[in-house]
Formats: C-alpha cells, structure tokens, sequence
C-alpha cells in the first residue's frame, strides 16, 4: 500500500508531461498521473503524442476515460505497451463533456457496468487497475452509492480505489463549481476505509498541505494533493521526507530548476514553446522575496515566440536564496 501514500492528482489540461518532470524533480516517490484520456482520442489519435512521457517521471499512471468494456481492455493495453505502472478509471469527473459521452461521475448510476470496465481492463493487462471516483452523484446517498461502486469494482479487481470526498452534481452545478461547491466528507471515505481493511483507499479534495495529508493517513491509505500541487508546487519538496522518511531530491526551487534546464533545452529542440512548460512554474516561489518580479518576467517573456532558457534564467534571478523544504509542510 506504500506504493499509493501520496500521489497528485491528474488535472485536466494541466498534468502534461511537462508538469510531471517537474514534480518528478521534487519528490521521487509520488504517484503521477496523465491528464484523462478518453479511449477514443488513443484508439483514433495520435498516440505518441498523447501516451508518450519521458523515464524520470515513474511512477506514472495513465487514466483512462470511458464506458465500453472492450475499448478501456484496448486502451489499458496500449497504456501497458508504452510503460505506464497503473491504469486508472475516471469515475469522477463531472464535466458536460465527459457526461455527454457517458464517462466520468455520472458513470456513478451504473456500478454494473464500471465493474464489467475494471474486469476487461483487469484481463488485458498484468499492472494495476485502479479507480477514482466521487462519494455520489446528484440525489444519490452516499452511504449507499459508495458502498456499491467500491464493492462492485473490487469484486471485478480493481486494486485500489481513489475517492474525492465530494458528490458531483451533474445537474446544476459547473464543473467548476464542483470542485468546490458540494461539501467535503472525508468521514464518508473513512468509513469506506473501515468497511474494506485489505483494499488500498485513497483520499482526494480539498486537501491543501502535507500536514493535513498526514493527518488523512491515520484512517486511510493514501492521499492524493490536487490545486494545492499546482498552484503551490514547493510544498512537493516536503513530500518525500515527510511522507516517506527520505531527503527529498533538491532542497530549494531554485536546484529543482537547474536541473531541469536540459529537459527544457531538449523540448525547445523539438519545437515546443517555452510557455508550454514555464506555464506550471507561476507558484513555484511562495514568500519569498522578488516571486512577484519571477511570475511578471515569465507572463511578459515566456510567452515570445523565440522565448528561450535565458529568460527562465532570468527569472530565476530575481528571486532571494531560500531554502523552501523548510516551510514545504
């Protein structure tokens, strides 16, 4: 169960491969994870676009979005082919989108059906198969809802089960709003912990320090740390010795970018722009003194067509020295 201690959670539009090297240079033993796919951009797209992921990042689990048993066997499969450690199933996210092609939260009501998912994926491939999903949807009880999904999938052998500790109501609220409007009940997830001892629960939503992950670990699992991951990313320096009982890989941000400065240089080779990876930096720096002057120069030069590592490097130099694992926590 070690294996799912901490993980940050995949974000839709955010957790590139960019955004993932970058958190690999702050904790190694974290759990990441790929943005959703759904099984028809992998079945019909372009794969080593959408699959490919550079080797530093392992652990890393790509998770799947959809609903018919033989495409998430095919998907998982293909996942497997390309390295990936976990295949995980979207079961909770609550964007029309996602709805509209019956995926993600409102895949909820069909239990039956997420299962016969797990089961198929859980045939096609020899690593692990795991779910994530909300305590309930719309008018459903969570008592029950969570119950019958957690059982249902276990049965078909799913080996773990992530659960953001709020309902998703997919009539009335924006997707948005569903990050935050529906209130959080973690004791709903403990008691899910209590009544399924031997499987591997997750905890996910609103969790915005590893103080308050460490506080989730007396009754479940794992934690999975979410917005606060990317809009705060030093506090990943302190994962590793907090969570795990080791030196974490850098002590200050500013270490954490030097060596990322060949991966960078590499992606610029091959034509990607510097935006695309400096977009996940903007929290990288928090009280410290010149941070505001580091996101400025970033937003005013990054985004230049011919923006090179010379102006992350510059940005860099106007923030103070600062040990930040210090106040990670």
């Amino acid at each position: 169960m070690l294996a799912h201690r901490f993980s940050v959670a995949p974000m839709m539009d955010w957790t590139d491969r960019h955004c993932r090297v970058f958190h690999r240079l702050m904790t190694r033993h974290a759990r990441l994870y790929t943005e959703m796919l759904t099984t028809g951009a992998i079945i019909h797209g372009d794969r080593t676009r959408l699959l490919g992921f550079n080797a530093t990042e392992h652990p890393v689990v790509l998770q799947l979005g959809g609903s018919s048993p033989r495409d998430l066997a095919t998907c998982a499969k293909i996942g497997e082919d390309f390295g990936y450690d976990e295949i995980n199933l979207n079961v909770g996210c609550p964007s029309d989108r996602v709805k509209d092609g019956r995926f993600g939260a409102c895949l909820m009501a069909e239990p039956a059906l997420v299962a016969a998912c797990v089961d198929a994926m859980k045939r096609a491939v020899g690593i692990p198969v795991t779910v994530k999903c909300r305590i309930g949807i719309d008018d459903q009880d969570p008592e029950v809802a969570l119950d019958v999904l957690a059982r249902s999938v276990v049965a078909a052998g799913a080996d773990a089960l992530i659960v953001h500790a709020r309902k998703a109501w997919l009539n009335g609220l924006s997707p948005k709003e569903n990050r935050d409007v529906p209130p959080l009940d973690y004791d709903r997830v403990y008691r899910l912990k209590a009544s399924l001892p031997n499987v591997p629960i997750i905890i996910n939503g609103g969790i915005a320090s590893l103080a308050e992950a460490k506080q989730h670990l007396s009754h479940v699992d794992g934690v999975m740390l979410g917005r606060a991951a990317y809009q705060e990313p030093w506090r990943l320096l302190a994962a590793d010795p907090e969570l795990f009982g080791e030196a974490a890989p850098h002590a200050t941000m500013k270490d954490v970018f030097e060596s990322m400065m060949p991966y960078i240089e590499s992606q610029l080779a091959h034509g990607t722009r510097l935006h695309s990876i400096t977009r996940h930096f903007v929290g990288a720096f928090h009280g410290v003194p010149g941070a505001r002057a580091f996101r400025r120069h970033l937003a005013e030069n990054g985004v230049k067509a011919d923006a090179g590592v010379n102006v992350l490097r510059d940005a860099i130099a106007l923030v103070e020295d600062r040990v930040m694992a210090s106040i990670a926590a």
